[in-house]
């Protein structure tokens, strides 16, 4: 069995499965996908994303606004931690630092990525990390709000093995997406060599970065498969190793159990 750890449902094209998320549902469970975390982007579709996966318990959600997101609502600390209090909600994000696709003075976000932890802390749930081009402040603010109280994810990981060192010393987990399926990503493919086993997870990020052979195309929870097999490859154990190493390790983070 296997468990994306970071996808986004309420965006995926649902037109093969006739446009019918029972259908989608169905399709999950024969490719042997047992959990799924449904990750919030922005808060103006949060409620249509918690209502499309309230009735699944194989599905749990997080909340959050992503750093790249400036035209909606800037959720308060208060704001992130009443609706992170939601039985539903197991995680605070997806939350953090983007420098490729934000210029100009970016103390917004700063502040945003520290609300997020701040609020973190207080309902005691991990946060899920989106760092790009970011990574010195990413990790100095994660030390600065002692965001190792709760620890969490730095998700779609494409730092180096001395960042992926310095998050896993700060109580997170590294998560690994289709783009460790890519040529030319060596380095990220060394860090998924070295990285401890009982720190790595595993993600399709859908419905973007499509694994190989599909890249380009939409992304599904149900190609997470191709990212356990090149992970085994790359470590040189089974499949079935790391399928079993990254389902324990989320429930583990996250303190449940199907």
């Amino acid at each position: 069995m296997l468990i994306d750890s970071h996808c986004h449902l309420d965006r995926i094209d649902l037109k093969p499965y006739k446009n019918d998320f029972d259908n989608f549902m169905l399709d999950v469970k024969a490719k042997h996908i047992e959990h799924m975390l449904c990750i919030s982007i922005d808060l103006e579709s949060y409620p249509n994303m918690l209502g499309l996966i309230n009735d699944h318990q194989n599905i749990s959600a997080t909340v959050g606004v992503h750093p790249n997101v400036k035209d909606g609502q800037d959720p308060s600390i208060e704001e992130l931690i009443a609706l992170g209090r939601n039985n539903k909600v197991i995680g605070i994000g997806e939350t953090g630092l983007d420098y490729f696709r934000s210029d100009g003075d970016l103390e917004w976000q700063r502040q945003r990525f520290r609300n997020h932890i701040h609020a973190a802390k207080i309902v005691n749930k991990p946060l899920i990390i989106h760092t790009r081009e970011a990574k010195n402040d990413t990790l100095r603010i994660l030390k600065e709000e002692g965001a190792e109280q709760t620890g969490g994810i730095i998700h779609c990981f494409t730092e180096d093995w001395e960042f992926a060192k310095s998050a896993i010393d700060l109580n997170f987990y590294i998560s690994f997406s289709g783009i460790i399926t890519f040529n030319n990503t060596d380095s990220i493919k060394e860090v998924a060599k070295k990285i401890p086993e009982n720190r790595m997870l595993i993600e399709t990020d859908s419905p973007y970065l499509a694994p190989t052979p599909y890249r380009g195309k939409p992304n599904y929870p149900t190609y997470v498969h191709y990212v356990a097999e090149q992970i085994a490859t790359l470590k040189g154990v089974t499949f079935n190793k790391i399928a079993e190493t990254t389902t324990n390790n989320f429930y583990e983070l996250f303190n449940i159990r199907e």
